[in-house]
């Protein structure tokens, strides 16, 4: 879905019956809420923000058109009074938040809205909805990127992603975390991504010969050529392509890479680097999909499996091992007061916050404070304003930016934070001046 189709009634239906009793009460002060999550899932050791952008896009053209009006009017749960105000709705408040691809820990916010209460609470669904998503997407693949090393990674996953709009944003935030590119031709459109692809084993079913497949495929797309071999026995396909090989560098169009798609990939990429190698093949280039995930692409690079790519799909576009996050959109201060959430395991800091990033002297983050945004303690404050007035101060990053950004604050990340495994979890200092506020406004609250 795009900023052009976004529709005000992609929401919670209790974001509108909590409007409709402001509007009866006469409530519209401003309201600060934050977006931050809760616990890492199990076995993260630290997650990487994204969907800022779709955010921004959403606020700014946020309103609701005569259609969803007109079937509000009907519905009959609304005030009508209530109902024609929202026509006027529009986003008029303040964001700050930390730059996309930045990693991020628990209690730490990466998003504050400040707007007229209204404005503020309508937006928690679709808000919660984008950054949620494109988040557990690029912590996902930033491991699967750390695994790989330097390997050449693509998107494959559309095919099993939630939905369109799923499929898209997640070749997005894929590649803000440092993958090469996607299969998806939709998003290469939007975002200019690198568009990778092979053929399916269809293709080779086709044709009565699998040679006679190899060859028409390699005719056709000359400058780009990348054979899947593993449709009937990958060996023999690695062997029989060997002299169409020959012909095709003879003329000047060599062919790329030949893919692998299941099976022992390790040892079936063994094979295939001897037979490619003894045919005097050295260029021609490996790449391996099917199920993989951060774990599979680790266990073949620690094998040393001579795999020089990889398609990963599934595992990452629906973070299959850890399918959520546990965030939330919360209320921190309203009508200027502070305001905090105390329930069991629940629990929430109050007031605006600020998070404070510390490093040592070679770059390496050795720990960040939370505190209120009008504390200057030592360290990197990470939250700038983005919005003001309803309206984006800058214009967006490019991709490449993003991606840089990504890759920076992977490598200034302690060593054991970057492995797979489960390490002690990263410093969060919560300052003495932010607790003294929560046990202000309980005190107050009780």
């Amino acid at each position: 879905m795009s900023a052009n189709d976004e529709r005000a009634l992609l929401t919670d239906l209790y974001q509108l019956t909590m409007l409709q009793a402001y509007f009866d009460q006469g409530m519209a002060e401003t309201a600060v809420f934050e977006f931050f999550v809760r616990k890492l899932p199990a076995g993260r050791n630290f997650l990487v923000a994204a969907g800022l952008e779709q955010v921004i896009d959403y606020l700014e053209t946020l309103h609701f058109g005569a259609d969803e009006l007109d079937w509000l009017a009907g519905c009959g749960r609304f005030d009508r009074r209530f109902v024609d105000s929202l026509a006027k709705l529009r986003f008029t408040g303040d964001v700050q938040a930390v730059p996309e691809g930045t990693v991020f820990f628990v209690d730490e916010p990466i998003l504050r809205v400040i707007a007229p209460l209204p404005q503020a609470q309508l937006v928690e669904t679709r808000l919660i909805n984008l950054l949620q998503f494109q988040t557990l997407i690029a912590s996902k693949a930033a491991r699967v990127r750390l695994a790989a090393r330097d390997g050449l990674l693509v998107d494959f996953g559309m095919r099993r992603a939630h939905g369109a709009e799923a499929a898209l944003l997640s070749a997005r935030a894929s590649f803000i975390a440092g993958f090469d590119g996607t299969s998806n031709v939709l998003a290469g459109m939007r975002w200019d991504l690198p568009l990778f692809g092979t053929m399916a084993h269809s293709f080779i079913q086709t044709h009565d010969d699998e040679l006679a497949a190899f060859e028409h495929f390699a005719r056709s797309h000359s400058k780009a050529c990348t054979l899947l071999i593993d449709t009937y026995d990958t060996e023999a396909a690695a062997h029989a392509l060997l002299p169409l090989a020959r012909r095709m560098a003879a003329a000047g169009s060599p062919l790329q890479a030949v893919r692998i798609d299941s099976g022992d990939l390790g040892e079936h990429s063994r094979r295939v680097r001897a037979i490619l190698d003894a045919g005097g093949e050295r260029a021609i280039r490996i790449f391996a999909s099917g199920n993989l995930d951060e774990y599979a692409v680790h266990a073949l690079r620690d094998a040393q499996a001579p795999i020089d790519g990889f398609g990963v799909g599934t595992r990452m576009n629906t973070s299959a091992d850890q399918p959520y996050l546990d965030c939330a959109y919360k209320l921190q201060e309203y009508a200027g007061r502070p305001r905090r959430k105390r329930s069991e395991g629940k629990a929430t800091w109050p007031g605006r916050k600020q998070i404070f990033r510390h490093r040592d002297k070679t770059g390496t983050m050795t720990g960040d404070t939370l505190t209120l945004a009008g504390d200057t303690p030592p360290g990197t404050p990470l939250l700038a304003t983005v919005m003001q007035g309803g309206r984006r101060l800058t214009a967006a990053p490019s991709l490449a930016t993003l991606r840089d950004h990504v890759k920076t604050q992977l490598a200034a990340l302690p060593p054991e934070l970057r492995r797979l495994d489960p390490a002690p979890p990263y410093r969060v200092e919560i300052s003495a001046q932010l607790r003294e506020l929560a046990r202000q406004v309980d005190a107050r609250q009780r």
